[in-house]
This record gives structure tokens, C-alpha cells and sequence, in this order.
């Protein structure tokens, strides 16, 4: 039988055949490359690994060498080999193609609106997205950079609204979960306040103790408050916080200190979350070391041996700086110290701890020695030593009610050569009448001296007066 074939059909059939041949050369191309491939990078390197095993123990099995030699032996056991690695891979290669989850905490939301015309409260401030999808994918969200959560407030007025937070998704095959989803905010309007501005000064002990904060003086008196008007109501004052610990190596003068935060107070001293138009300020600190040189005065405390009188008190340091604010120090005319004598007999050496007094911040010694010497007791007394009052009140006078109740009599123990160049003038007695209104009392007879070392008693321990206005 014989086929004839149109014109047309063997065209076509040519067109086929051309067609085909270079998708057949393709094919052969790829599978030699994949032989080649394996050949190269498996099946030689497998080869001489065995060759290499089996020369170096030639005394092991002849019948494993005559396996191993065989080339059909190779080719099979790469074969294997080759079909583990594939199903490995494959293995690894679904793991990473199988669906998980992959949570972000702390996501930033970015709030979108009129920050000039309104204030918002119950923004969220950060939101956890949990991405689902292929483990690729999500290997592949996580490398990008932008995870933006936003909650678009433009369009809302005054009120409370519940509004939906978005995310941008970085990779659009994988699904996304957030915590919380929506926010309920409320909007109100922003409005504007003036108020003075104040100081107040952080790690003040940090401060060498010579040193005080004479002035401060910052670059303006006032600052603006913005917010909703029922929270401006509540700041009670603005302060700048300044930091001692932000002065490098203070010293005496003028120090420049930039930048200060402004902080919002209530009347409890809570912080309130408001807008300061300026957030900070410049300020001028002015430090003094104000410093005071008074004499040491020793109290001896207590009753010495019977028989017995201080003869001379002597000090290792009879003066002492202080260093303090100077409108205390001013008012400090002398460090007190105490010495304990009761019952003392002999001599004596005492190492005294010298207590800074109230408003002293630092001394230029703390401690100092004291000696005590001691001698046979002599008394003597004074007469006419006039009575004074301390502390009346405004608008009243008094009077004794007898002479004796003006001038009275001080007996004075000491040791002889202490009693005898003694100043009478330098005894003081007085009575207080603080609290004393119109009438007559016995009032308590206070009798003291310059000199330490001596004792003083008045012969009389109450004196008869009148109060009258």
C-alpha cells in the first residue's frame, strides 16, 4: 500500500520535526550535565575515598576489595548515596515550605493625625503582630526592615471612636494577626497655657560638701503648657530638673549647663503628661563655697572628785572653718563640743569627734584633742551681780519686789590661779520669761560665765518679780 501524503501534511510534519529536535537537544543537553555532574562531584570522589580505604588496609577482606574495585559496585553505592542526600534535602526542603507562625512583639504604632489641633488619649503604643505562612516566607519578613503599624486618625473629630490599627505588610503571601486589633481613643482639643517656670536641683549630696549652689538662672521665666484642658488643670507647677551629676568637676564661679528637660508637676508631685513649648532650657549655676572661721568651745559635763577644779582646758585646735549656706553659718559663732569629767580625779587627754552643727555642710578638722588638767578646788563669791529678764513680751515691763530679788549673789569654783585675775563682769545672771503674762512669780535664777573651767552658783535660786503691762 502505498500513503501518499499532501503537500500540506509534509510541510507540517517538517515543521514538527524542527520543532522537536531542538527540545530533544535541550533535554540531551541537561541530562549530560546532570551525569557529568554526578560523575564529577559524586561518583570520582566516592571512587578514590574507597580506593584510598582499601589500599591503606590491604590486609582487610579480598573479596570487599574485588566489591569496591568494581566500577558497577561504585556506580550502584553512589546511587544510594545520592537517594539519601535527595531525600534529605527534600525533607528539609518541605520543613521550610510547611506553614508556621512567627510572632513580633512590641511593634511601634505610629498614630496618624493633627498633633497642632488635638490631643489623644488611649493611643496604643505598641502592638504584637503574629505572621502565619511558609517558613520561607516568614524567614523572608523577618530580614525586611519595615514592619509599620499605623492607626490613621485623619477625618476624626472630637469624641470617643473606635478605630482599626493596619499593618503594612512586607510580604503579601503570608497572613497577619494583631494584639490588640482596634483602639478606643478619645479626641480632644488642644489647648495652651502659660506658667512659671521653676527650678530644682537632683544629686544635691553629690556636691562637695565646701561647695553650695549660690543662684541659678535660666534663659527664660516661663513656658507653655499644650494639652487637653482638663489635664492642664492639673499641673500644678513646671520645673527644670537640674542634675549635679551632669556638672563635670565643679568649682567655684559660673557654670553654663544646656539642654535641661522641663518636667510637668501635679500638687502631689506626679509627673503630668504634657506638651512644654520649650521641652528644655539653658541655665547659668553660680557656685560659692561660703566659709567661716569660729573658735571651738568645750563643755565639760558632769561633777569632778569632790575637792577638785579644772585648772586649764587646752585644745590641739582652737578654731575650726565651716563650710555651709552663708545665711546659716552667719548665724554660728562657735562649734560646741562636751567633755565627760564626772568623777574625775587626775589629768586627762580626751580625742572628742567634733559634731557639724545645724547649717554646716563641712569642717576643716573632725576631730580634736582636748587636755585637762586638774587642781585643789577654792571658792569665792560676787555680790551685786544684777539680775536681767530675757524674753518678755512686747508690751509688758517687770520689777523685783525686794533688792535682794535685783542683785544677787554667785558663788564661783575654780582653781586659784584661774579665780585670781577673774573679771566679774563676765558673770551672767538672768531669768526667762518666756510665757510669762501680767503678775507675780518666783521665777529660776540661770547664772553663767565665759570661762568653763569654773563653776557657777547663785546663792539664791529664785528671785520675787512683778509682770505688769
Amino acid at each position: 500500500m502505498v500513503i501518499k501524503m499532501s503537500k500540506k501534511s509534509k510541510t507540517k510534519n517538517t515543521k514538527k520535526i524542527e520543532i522537536v529536535k531542538p527540545i530533544a537537544g535541550l533535554v540531551k543537553a541537561v541530562f549530560g550535565f546532570i551525569f557529568k555532574f554526578i560523575d564529577k562531584r559524586i561518583i570520582n570522589p566516592l571512587s578514590k575515598l574507597v580506593l584510598l580505604i582499601v589500599n591503606r588496609n590491604s590486609s582487610g577482606s579480598k573479596k570487599l576489595e574485588k566489591i569496591f574495585s568494581n566500577n558497577n559496585a561504585l556506580i550502584f553505592l553512589s546511587l544510594v548515596l545520592a537517594l539519601i542526600a535527595f531525600f534529605v534535602i527534600d525533607t528539609r526542603a518541605n520543613n521550610f515550605l510547611e506553614s508556621s507562625a512567627e510572632v513580633l512583639y512590641n511593634q511601634p504604632v505610629d498614630a496618624i493625625y493633627n498633633e497642632e489641633k488635638y490631643v489623644i488619649e488611649g493611643l496604643p503604643e505598641t502592638v504584637d503582630i503574629t505572621l502565619i505562612g511558609r517558613s520561607s516566607d516568614l524567614y523572608l519578613a523577618k530580614q525586611l526592615p519595615t514592619h509599620e503599624v499605623t492607626l490613621d486618625l485623619v477625618g476624626l473629630t472630637e469624641g470617643m471612636h473606635k478605630v482599626q490599627i493596619k499593618y503594612t505588610q512586607s510580604v503579601n503571601s503570608i497572613n497577619y494577626k494583631l494584639d490588640p486589633s482596634t483602639a478606643t481613643i478619645i479626641i480632644y482639643p488642644k489647648v495652651s497655657e502659660t506658667k512659671t517656670l521653676k527650678t530644682d536641683v537632683l544629686n544635691q549630696d553629690e556636691l562637695d560638701p565646701k561647695l553650695v549652689i549660690e543662684n541659678i538662672s535660666i534663659d527664660r521665666d516661663d513656658v507653655i503648657i499644650k494639652g487637653a484642658e482638663h489635664t492642664l488643670k492639673e499641673v500644678a507647677n513646671v520645673k527644670a530638673l537640674i542634675d549635679i551629676n551632669n556638672l563635670v568637676d565643679p568649682e567655684e564661679g559660673e557654670i553654663t549647663l544646656k539642654s535641661i528637660p522641663l518636667i510637668a508637676y501635679n500638687e502631689t508631685g506626679d509627673v503630668v503628661e504634657v506638651e512644654l513649648v520649650p521641652s528644655k532650657v539653658d541655665a547659668v549655676i553660680t557656685i560659692a563655697s561660703p566659709q567661716k572661721t569660729v573658735p571651738i568651745k568645750v563643755t565639760p559635763v558632769g561633777e569632778l572628785a569632790s575637792g577638785k577644779a579644772i585648772k586649764e582646758i587646752e585644745l590641739s585646735e582652737s578654731t575650726i572653718v565651716i563650710y555651709g549656706e552663708q545665711t546659716l553659718i552667719d548665724e554660728i559663732n562657735y562649734v560646741p563640743i562636751e567633755i565627760d569629767i564626772d568623777g574625775l580625779s587626775s589629768d586627762k587627754e580626751y580625742n572628742v569627734t567634733i559634731e557639724k552643727p545645724v547649717g554646716v555642710n563641712e569642717t576643716s578638722i573632725s576631730n580634736v584633742t582636748v587636755d585637762v588638767s586638774l587642781d585643789e578646788e577654792i571658792t569665792k563669791e560676787y555680790e551685786d551681780i544684777i539680775v536681767t529678764p530675757e524674753n518678755l513680751g512686747d508690751g509688758l515691763k517687770v520689777t523685783a519686789l525686794s533688792e535682794e530679788d535685783a542683785f544677787i549673789t554667785v558663788a564661783v569654783k575654780g582653781t586659784e590661779s584661774s579665780l585670781e585675775n577673774f573679771d566679774v563682769s563676765t558673770i551672767s545672771a538672768y531669768i526667762d520669761l518666756d510665757g510669762f503674762g501680767v503678775g507675780e512669780f518666783d521665777v529660776d535664777v540661770i547664772v553663767e560665765g565665759d570661762d568653763e573651767t569654773l563653776v557657777y552658783t547663785p546663792k539664791v535660786k529664785k528671785v520675787s518679780i512683778k509682770i505688769s503691762k
